[in-house]
């Protein structure tokens, strides 16, 4: 399978997949989901290397750097200027308030893999699936079904193995 950009701006990067016989299936969310866990992987091996000796706030602020001229740098490539202008107060607010707690994750993040071993660190961070259920449910009325439960069970289960000495 070869990997292509689609010319369309139908979402991040619009990566799609061909086929040999040359059809195309745009990668869906489960996709985007696992090589988003792979590069998060991927940012507390590097991110424990690069705290090492340095004040886990400023290697915060490195990283959001980053960060920030990467995303600006993808939204040409990716979406109209006139959707930028179309955003209204209340997306904005909110997607400001999504990165105030990004930008706090990331402080206690960078801390707690100065502190602590990454192999230890991760599983605890991922608790947050935890607790997005949790918050889904009571903001968004997503439903808590016994398979929710069990699943969310089980990640805090292996979370907390995992963080054990």
């Amino acid at each position: 399978m070869g990997l292509r950009l689609d010319a369309r701006p139908a979402g991040p990067l619009s990566l799609a997949f061909a086929s040999r016989r040359g059809q195309h299936r745009r990668m869906n969310w489960l996709h985007w989901s696992l090589l988003s866990a792979v590069f998060a992987a991927a940012t507390a091996i590097l991110a424990k290397i690069g705290v090492a000796g340095v004040d886990s706030n400023l290697a915060t602020a490195v990283r959001t750097t980053v960060v920030l001229v990467f995303a600006w740098a993808i939204v040409p490539l990716t979406t109209p200027y006139s959707a930028v202008a179309a955003l209204s107060g209340r997306t904005l607010l909110f997607l400001a308030l999504s990165g105030l707690a990004t930008g706090l994750s990331w402080l206690c993040y960078f801390r707690a893999l100065q502190l602590g071993d990454a192999s230890k660190v991760a599983p605890i961070d991922k608790l947050s699936v935890v607790f997005v259920l949790i918050l889904a449910a009571v903001f968004l009325g997503e439903a808590l079904t016994l398979k929710t439960l069990l699943g969310g069970g089980l990640i805090a289960a292996g979370a907390v193995v995992l963080a054990l000495k």
